[in-house]
């Protein structure tokens, strides 16, 4: 290492050091070529007094004045180190170190005003200041066209009403206008009704697919989806509320600010906004069996977590990149990473978790389900009375057949024990599985239970995690996926030892209580305990694949009027079974459960091994005064969450959504990076306009329907698209403007994924439009870790609309995945719009698109009849909003009398003017 001189024999005796004649030189010298005014490398800058100070990324400050030794700049300039000694290249020598040693010791004393660089105020940022609103201006066109004209361009012509009809149904709803609805507006237009433009938004608006349409725009920036994520991404089924919720809210026009509130505080507010929040838990996570046992595996995915409801908060209502400072300062914006960690401590008693739904529907099901279940407790016990009971090592059937999809009671006792053991001895298939064992005492209570105490050894375990674990064995959860794998082929064991020696009646054993799979069945088992074998396969009717179950139980030794009971409790029972499943289904919501908040450290480069001071809650310190303190509580803090969020006078708020709302209707936002309106994201085009319609969207009360009517009645949204009458017009502004960002043309574009499949089935007639609900299944399953198989059987339950499709996420939807659905593994502020091959070929050949135009070709049989001509211009009619041309007819004609009206139906679904938005 390199001597270190810190005070030489005459030090004492040396006048200060000066650091403009002596340290700075040093600095420019050795330092400012990586920490200066063009590189910050780990975050340290050597040329501003307040940067230097402040230190690096890794440890801060890296000056300490008067304390050479405990200052990291001495250790790296020091350091024998090859990583770490500084500078990398060049030596810096003794008397220079020393020098600088001598100036820290002596206070590091850096008079102001001498820098020859200025550090850039971070906060000097259009969107980080106060809305600006230019007087005169007071309409949309008012501020596109004065744009326009500073590039010597003008708006285009309008577009024909029918043109703009289409673009406005497609646009507010996802769906195509009906013929009738296009024929209805078409008179009106003949009748220059001057309201009909007005009148068709505020019917567009007023209908229940408007809130479907523009829910999912809202969900693909969530990044909702129905399982939790990551390798394992199990189901996440009660997650359909929250997505329900949004519908509502856009339908009823939910005020922005109280659609903010409800979604960070619903839980707070009332039934009706219980699911709201939802939106804190939307991201990815992982389960507690998915994480390791040990603490520091458990703060760093309890990290992970918090941040991702930062990084929703922050991308989502603020269009800021937050989760960039959990490391360091943010490199761009100003936002310290002590900003982050106050903002973490807002949420940090958020847990990603199932909760009751408190809406009234919610309790008045409870109550149902309560009721049901005590119904079926009776039943079952009675049922159990007139069970047989087990005749261990008899080879005279006696008791049914085992089943895979459904309990299997074992009757014995009352014996008296401390543990009992299960002993698979075959299988019907591979490694036995069990979902639940559940072992009764006389007083009818399950005494397995881990909740109860009992504990549990088996043989040796498969394990996948989260699936098949040990644990589940008595976990009280039934199905394959909380479920006990045994490590052997054919056999294996499960011993339950119970928290005191109980008399028991009976145990209970299934293999997939849901009923979906039937492989991995115990065959052939025994029960012990206390030296006796309690039951055993023996005295069942034998397994034979494929076979008849048999009766659902023995009735050989009952009475006959016992026998007529037993038919007429399992009929009762077959009619509860579906009513309970119903009624519970819709019990829980994944919205988040809320606790006593976590203590929030400031973390040394994100690192929860390395937690710094206690931070409290705290909201940006740039863009807000808001601030807690630590002992506040979960609800307090969240409430100053939402209201600061939500406040008129946040500069982003507004300014965030009203840019969405644009985005929706033209492709691209006033600001191209919708959630970026930091220093890296793009500068507004139109910033005069955007800080208009913020201001008028706080005017209007926060209406998101009146920022609608705004944009879709301005001559800017109501102008032709492509296919100019004056071209040479139009080629001057495509040179100047390529892109139409200036709007001087509208901007058409393709479909989403979403309206291409709900605009199929609509002009097809099968859409079914049913709101709301547990999602339909897009796949064989509704999570796991691979081969999804598309559900290609068509019924009404999966011809709804894609919104309710269950998401598995980082699974794309089978076919109109291709056209670039996200897959809700990321934050999807803009989709991107490609086009490939994949694309035609899905909708060309798919199973969907033939099965669609079949039924497409039938309805326009039957509306239309048996001439071709007219059967043409109603597929028109559905799918384009017009009649067929006489050049097309032409050369549909020969077509369909040659190949049927199917693949003319199949044609028009493939064709641009279907798929793209006018």
């Amino acid at each position: 290492m390199r001597f270190l001189f810190f005070f030489l024999s005459t030090a004492a005796l040396a006048a200060p050091v000066d650091f403009v004649r002596e340290v700075r030189p040093i600095f420019e010298k050795h330092c400012h070529e990586c920490h200066g005014g063009k590189k910050q490398k780990s975050g340290l800058r050597l040329d501003v007094k307040a940067a230097a100070l402040k230190g690096g990324d890794n440890h801060g400050p890296d000056i300490v004045p008067r304390n050479a030794s405990q200052s990291p700049l001495m250790h790296f300039l020091t350091s024998n180190h090859e990583d770490e000694v500084m500078p990398p290249k060049g030596q810096i020598s003794a008397r220079e170190i020393e020098t600088i040693a001598r100036w820290i010791n002596e206070g590091a004393v850096w008079p102001d005003g001498i820098d020859k660089a200025r550090l850039e105020d971070r906060r000097d940022h259009w969107s980080f200041k106060p809305l600006r609103v230019t007087p005169g201006a007071s309409t949309i066109d008012a501020f596109i066209d004065a744009k326009l004209a500073e590039k010597g361009l003008q708006r285009s012509p309008p577009a024909d009403p029918l043109t703009w009809l289409r673009r406005v149904t497609l646009d507010l709803t996802g769906l195509p206008p009906t013929p009738e609805e296009v024929a209805e507006f078409s008179a009106a237009i003949r009748e220059h009704r001057p309201d009909i433009h007005a009148a068709t938004v505020d019917r567009l608006l007023a209908s229940p697919r408007h809130g479907e349409r523009w829910a999912q725009h809202w969900l693909d920036v969530v990044r909702y989806a129905d399982t939790h994520g990551f390798e394992v991404n199990t189901e996440r089924p009660n997650a359909w509320p929250y997505r329900d919720y949004v519908i509502r809210a856009f339908n009823k026009d939910t005020p922005y600010d109280q659609f903010i509130q409800e979604q960070i505080t619903g839980d707070q507010i009332g039934p009706e906004a219980d699911a709201a929040t939802g939106f804190l838990v939307t991201a990815s996570v992982l389960l507690p069996g998915q994480i390791g046992k040990d603490a520091p595996s458990i703060r760093l995915a309890r990290q992970d977590a918090i941040d991702e409801i930062v990084v929703n908060i922050g991308q989502t209502f603020l269009g800021l990149s937050v989760g960039c400072a959990r490391c360091h300062d943010h490199k761009f914006d100003p936002i310290s990473a002590r900003d982050y960690y106050a903002m973490q401590a807002l949420v940090a008693g958020v847990e990603y978790a199932d909760r009751p739904l408190r809406t009234h529907e919610a309790s008045a099901r409870r109550i149902q389900s309560a009721a049901l279940r005590e119904r079926i407790r009776q039943i079952e016990r009675r049922l159990l009375d007139l069970t047989p009971r087990a005749q261990p090592g008899s080879r005279e059937p006696r008791r049914t057949v085992v089943d895979a999809r459904k309990a299997n009671t074992e009757r014995f006792g009352p014996i008296r024990v401390k543990r009992i053991r299960f002993t698979i001895l075959a299988t019907n298939s591979l490694e036995p599985c069990l979902d639940e064992l559940e072992v009764f005492n006389t007083a009818g209570t399950n005494i397995a239970l881990a909740s109860a105490g009992a504990k549990f050894t088996t043989s040796g375990d498969k394990v996948q995690s989260g699936r098949h674990e040990p644990r589940f064995i008595n976990d009280g959860r039934y199905g394959n996926s909380s479920s006990w794998m045994s490590s052997t082929l054919g056999r294996g064991w499960v011993e339950l030892e119970f928290a005191r020696e109980e008399e028991i009646t009976h145990l209970i054993w299934s293999r997939d209580r849901h009923g979906r799979l039937e492989d991995r069945l115990a065959t052939e088992y025994r029960i012990e305990a206390e030296g006796r074998i309690l039951a055993d396969s023996t005295d069942r009717v034998p397994f034979i694949a494929g076979a008849d179950r048999g009766p659902e139980i023995f009735t050989t030794d009952l009475t006959p009027a016992e026998k007529l009971e037993a038919e007429r409790l399992f009929a009762e029972m077959k009619t509860l079974q579906p009513r309970l499943s119903a009624a519970e289904a819709d019990e829980l919501v994944f919205a988040g459960k809320f606790r006593q908040p976590d203590e929030i450290h400031l973390l040394a480069r994100g690192d929860p091994e390395q937690p710094g001071a206690l931070v409290a809650p705290a909201v940006p310190s740039a863009i807000g005064s808001v601030s807690l303190q630590a002992t506040s509580s979960d609800a307090a803090r969240r409430k100053a969450l939402a209201g600061w969020l939500a406040s008129p006078q946040n500069p982003l708020t507004a300014r965030v959504m009203v840019n969405r709302i644009w985005q929706g209707h033209f492709g691209t936002g006033l600001v191209a990076t919708p959630s970026d309106f930091g220093r890296m994201g793009m500068q507004p085009t139109h910033p005069e306009l955007l800080d208009w319609l913020a201001a008028e969207f706080i005017r209007s009360g926060w209406s998101m329907k009146h920022m609608h009517r705004l944009i879709v009645l301005s001559g800017t949204y109501r102008q032709m698209g492509f296919g100019l009458g004056q071209k040479h017009a139009a080629a001057t502004a495509a040179t100047v403007d390529s892109e139409a960002r200036l709007l001087w043309r509208y901007p058409s574009r393709r479909m989403d994924a979403e309206v291409i499949h709900d605009t199929i089935l609509a002009v097809s007639g099968a859409l079914d439009l049913r709101m709301h609900g547990r999602g339909f299944d897009l796949f064989d399953k509704r999570g796991g870790l691979s081969g999804f198989k598309p559900v290609e059987t068509f019924t009404p339950v999966n011809q709804r609309r894609l919104i309710y499709a269950h998401k598995v996420r980082r699974e794309p939807e089978a076919v109109f995945g291709a056209f670039d659905c996200p897959d809700a593994g990321q934050s999807t502020a803009l989709r991107r719009a490609s086009t490939t091959p994949i694309q035609a070929l899905n909708l060309f050949n798919s199973q969907f698109t033939i099965h669609h135009a079949e039924t497409f070709a039938t309805r326009v049989n039957k509306e239309a009849g048996p001439d071709p001509g007219k059967q043409i211009h109603r597929a028109y009619q559905h799918a384009l909003g017009r009649d067929a041309t006489s050049a097309e007819l032409a050369e549909a004609i020969p077509v369909v009398l040659a190949h049927g009206l199917g693949v003319l139906c199949r044609a028009l679904f493939n064709s641009n003017e279907f798929l793209f938005l006018p």
